[in-house]
Parts: C-alpha cells; structure tokens; sequence
C-alpha cells in the first residue's frame, strides 16, 4: 500500500528541487487542477440535466434565486 505524503513533507521535498523543476511543477499541477476543476463541473451539469430530465427542478426567478442564496 502506498503511503501518502503530508503536506509539509511535499512542500520541503519541493524545496529541494532546481528553480527550473520547481516551474515545470507548478506548471503540472496548474494543469492538474484545471482539468480536475473542469472535470467537476462536466459533473455537476451531468447531475443538474438528469435531475432536470427526472422533472427535480423547480423554475424560479433571478430574484427568487437570490433571495434563497441570502437567507
């Protein structure tokens, strides 16, 4: 089983690095998360078109959605 690695182990194992390596990581898990954060969000509109099609939505007004969101 493979051990994960905490946070400040990665970030002195990161230190050690050339500042040229230490680019190209930050580069790689800018990508990373880009593609992670595009990927939860193909999610959540797959999720909202199927609750859609199962007839769980409830029209509302721009102002009825705000109203909710600042109770």
């Amino acid at each position: 089983m493979t051990q994960r690695m905490r946070f400040d182990e990665v970030l002195e194992v990161a230190d050690q690095l050339s500042l040229d390596e230490q680019q190209e990581l930050i580069a790689i898990l800018n990508r990373r998360v880009a593609l992670a954060s595009r990927q939860r969000l193909i999610d959540e509109v797959e999720e909202a078109r199927k609750d859609f099609a199962e007839g769980r939505c409830v029209p509302a007004t721009p102002a009825e959605i705000m109203r909710e969101i600042l109770k």
